[in-house]
């Protein structure tokens, strides 16, 4: 294991390099680097740079006037079909009105539009849309103001969550979106995005039908309408160009299932490619075949995109839309908005901003000082540690984070605080890595063996335990990145391409370094472990399952406690689950944000999120959703008297509005589904690799770290948030990573300790490993710890949470996974041993003969 060829050195040595490089270029600004060199560069948040701000609104009236007109089309058809005869038959505005010829009819016509008049909102309170008036055979429907109100709300969540798909299909990591009011929505993307594009994107319904060209007509009639035709790659330009077609909708775009840019190699040209599903490729062969011959026409938004001439039956269910498109990225915009759905209400883009970073300057300083404190107090930790070898793994380290920035960059990757708690969590991984192979190999140095085969045992044993743990990670946060979107995603891959760089760094980079120095020096023994090491007690023998029933039985009811506090008081939800207000305020001068934030979250209202808003005068206020509106009020006269101390503010220049979540019951459900299969493979990952008792061990003493830290966050009332799932995230993971490190060592005593009872097999497992324990303990709590004490209020929470999973991931191993592994497993693992104590002869009681 330690014979490097000179092509196996040379390619990892240049990985290295390549990954150094290119994370020290991305911090050069791109103007200072030639144009033709590549130049990737990891692109921020919005809680770490800011970005665009939108403001979009949908079309009520829009809404209104399609209701009314489908309301009377549908009207116009229950009266035909019931021949009952009627006249001034017209939607204006809110309202629909007719009148019948012969008022004694009004009860049929009643009973015919029955369904009509108790059309609902669908929303989850589905209230009634109309108020139904009648009067001497004189009919009307209109918008009651409840209803039309839901109904807006129905409605624009509706256009939320294909926004959302939109903006994740162009590759904008990590947006937020809210709805804000009954009728607006909030979009925020990280970054200086092309507003033009943004706001095609965004604003475009993309209601694309499909419809027959009626030839030689140039006026509209009932059954025609003339239509604008555009070029799609241009949809703001006028052609100057109209085509007469059919009112009626052949087939429309609720069928499609996929839409991309494609190059067709025939014509040369960009084009649109689209498929539908099985009941529009019906409808489409059934109308190509009945209209060969004749102009189909495809409308996008009520314009006329291609009018191409159906030559032969199209069987297949696919077509495509050319146009002049001048690249693939231009073909792509329209397929994204096709295969994101139709906006079921236009959508209009009424403001538009550049927004600060939402975490503020001020704490963004404090918490990459307080990261970068962490990182040199961890590399001091293993110099003091493991000497020469705890500079190979410093190295190492280094490495790791440079590569990861590298890879971040290529892949376009956005950073955000709950990465950067990726990132640690990936170093942290990184480190134990090494610390694992540096105590392996101490065991087998004191075997007396030499020292390459106490390095290349060291090292191939470390390995085992190091793959079983990253692959059980990697296997979670695999699924949490599929299932999931926005930050958690975001968290998944920082987590993954930690994974498999620290593969890279901590074991192969290492082992290269280890064996050069073994080449050059050629040691005739092997020393590892310096000043810090020596003051750990080489051997500890203590007998943790004799208080595994106080462990249990105290883990039980710290459980207990979190359920009941997770009652009441409850979560304290944060804007990101709950919805907030938001509070818009213009200064008369530029102002200090630090010096905002500081003060307004001092006044006692809960966490206030502060964020630049436009100008350095221009200033945006979050905070969150109070229980009434009386309240609501009071804390914005509490922000304002608050800032009116700061500066004046201009006249009519403080603005109130609310702020739904920006985390929907979709996404939490996927995050819930996410680590429920999470949880089912790791289960079956770990009984394959090791038996089922490990497997329920793992899974049970995980879920109880991740309630007690609910409970925690319930205790002390922290505020539950987007970051706070990028915590529980990152304990999960130092949790599973732990019990591994644990459950390996059992199973390797199992092979060698045949014999041994199994309570007494765990205790000397868990003594074997308990210095690991504290290094990689000592040198996780060395990388949070400065957040807590410097990272400034946006990090203290994050950081004390951290540092309580940390605590407990670490003790859970040996009070809870450890005896559930021993009730569980004593009769599967050491059947042997537990029949043969059954069959002794029990020893009499004393006093009896």
């Amino acid at each position: 294991m330690l014979n490097f060829s000179f092509k196996k050195t040379a390619a990892i040595l240049a990985v290295c390099l390549f990954g150094v490089f290119f994370a020290l270029l991305s911090f050069v600004p791109k103007e200072s680097v030639p144009s033709w060199f590549p130049h990737p560069q990891v692109n921020l948040g919005l809680d770490l740079q800011g970005g665009t701000y939108v403001l979009l609104q949908a079309d009520k009236p829009a809404v209104m006037k399609e209701r009314m007109d489908n309301s009377r089309a549908a009207i116009q058809q229950a009266l035909r079909a019931e021949r009952i005869p009627y006249r001034q038959l017209v939607a204006r505005g809110d309202s629909v009105s007719f009148s019948l010829v012969n008022p004694e009819e009004s009860r049929k016509a009643r009973d015919a539009i029955r369904e009509i008049i108790n059309t609902r909102s669908g929303s989850f309170q589905n209230m009634l849309l109309y108020d139904f008036t009648e009067e001497n055979g004189n009919f009307t429907l209109k918008f009651n103001e409840e209803g039309s109100r839901d109904l807006m709300i129905f409605m624009t969540d509706k256009a939320l969550e294909i926004v959302r798909r939109r903006v994740d299909s162009t590759g904008v990591a990590e947006p937020v979106i809210a709805r804000s009011g009954e009728d607006r929505i909030i979009v925020e993307l990280p970054g200086l995005s092309d507003p033009n594009r943004l706001k095609n994107l965004l604003g475009s319904t993309a209601k694309m039908t499909f419809h027959l060209v009626v030839e030689g007509q140039t006026t509209p009639d009932a059954e025609t309408q003339i239509l604008p035709e555009i070029d799609p790659a241009n949809p703001d330009l006028p052609t100057g160009r109209s085509i007469a077609v059919r009112r009626q909708v052949e087939l429309d775009g609720s069928t499609l299932t996929n839409a991309a840019g494609a190059f067709d190699s025939q014509s040369g040209q960009n084009v649109v490619t689209f498929q539908f599903d099985t009941k529009g490729a019906r409808a489409f062969q059934k109308i190509t075949t009945e209209h060969i011959g004749e102009r189909f026409a495809i409308v996008l938004d009520g314009k006329v995109i291609s009018a191409p001439v159906v030559r032969t039956p199209i069987l297949g269910g696919s077509g495509q839309i050319e146009g002049g498109y001048r690249s693939l990225q231009e073909a792509e915009a329209l397929a994204i908005l096709l295969r994101s759905g139709a906006l079921p209400v236009p959508l209009q883009v009424i403001q538009e901003r550049v927004i600060g970073a939402s975490l503020g300057a001020d704490s963004i300083r404090a918490g990459l000082i307080s990261v970068s404190v962490g990182f040199i107090l961890v590399v001091v930790i293993m110099l003091l540690t493991y000497g020469r070898f705890g500079v190979y793994a410093a190295t190492a380290l280094i490495v790791n984070l440079a590569m990861t920035i590298t890879v971040l960059a290529i892949l376009g990757g956005t950073l955000t605080l709950p990465g950067i708690a990726g990132i640690l969590l990936a170093l942290g991984v990184a480190v134990d890595s090494n610390v694992l192979i540096n105590e392996r190999t101490r065991e087998e140095v004191k075997k007396k063996k030499g020292v390459i085969n106490a390095l290349e045992t060291g090292f191939s044993r470390a390995y085992t335990t190091i793959l079983d743990a990253n692959i059980t990670t990697f296997l979670k946060m695999a699924i949490l990145w599929a299932v999931t979107t926005g930050t958690v995603r975001g968290f998944a891959l920082t987590i993954s391409l930690g994974l498999l760089i620290s593969m890279f760094t901590a074991v192969e980079f290492v082992r290269l370094l280890v064996a050069k120095w073994v080449r050059r020096a050629r040691p005739k023994e092997l020393t590892i472990g310096f000043l810090l090491r020596r003051l750990l007690p080489e051997r500890t023998s203590f007998s943790f399952m004799n208080a595994r029933y106080w462990g249990l039985a105290g883990s039980a009811a710290l459980s207990t406690l979190s359920i009941i506090l997770l009652m009441h008081p409850g979560l304290k939800m944060g804007v990101d689950f709950a919805g907030g207000t938001v509070v818009e305020v213009q200064f008369v001068q530029d102002i200090d944000l630090g010096q905002i934030r500081q003060s307004v979250n001092a006044i006692g209202i809960g966490n206030v999120q502060v964020q630049q808003f436009g100008s350095p005068r221009d200033v945006a206020l979050r905070f969150e959703s109070k229980d009434t509106a009386a309240e609501r009020d009071a804390a914005v006269a509490q922000l304002r008297t608050e800032l009116e101390k700061i500066a004046p503010i201009r006249e009519n220049g403080l603005s109130v509005s609310s702020l739904d979540a920006s985390v929907g019951s979709e996404l939490f459900t996927q995050g819930l589904i996410a680590l429920a299969l999470a949880a089912v493979v790791m289960f079956i990952y770990i009984a394959w690799r090791f038996e089922w008792p490990f497997g329920v061990g793992s899974i049970a003493t995980l879920f109880l770290d991740v309630t007690k830290t609910l409970g925690f966050y319930a205790l002390f009332q922290f505020e539950f948030n987007l970051t706070s799932i990028a915590a529980i995230l990152t304990i999960m993971g130092f949790s599973i990573n732990d019990k591994i490190v644990v459950y390996d060592r059992v199973r390797e005593n199992l092979k060698l300790y045949k014999t041994m009872p199994l309570r007494q097999l765990i205790d000397l497992s868990i003594n074997e490993v308990i210095s690991r324990t504290i290094i990689t303990g000592l040198t996780t709590l060395a990388a949070i710890g400065p957040l807590v004490f410097y990272g400034g209020p946006a990090l203290f929470e994050f950081a004390v949470v951290l540092v309580f999973g940390l605590i407990l991931a670490t003790s859970s191993s040996i009070v809870i996974a450890a005896p559930i592994l021993l009730f569980l497993g004593e009769h599967r693992l050491r059947p042997a041993i537990v029949a043969a104590s059954a069959k002794a002869p029990k020893k009499p009681k004393a006093g009896v003969v």
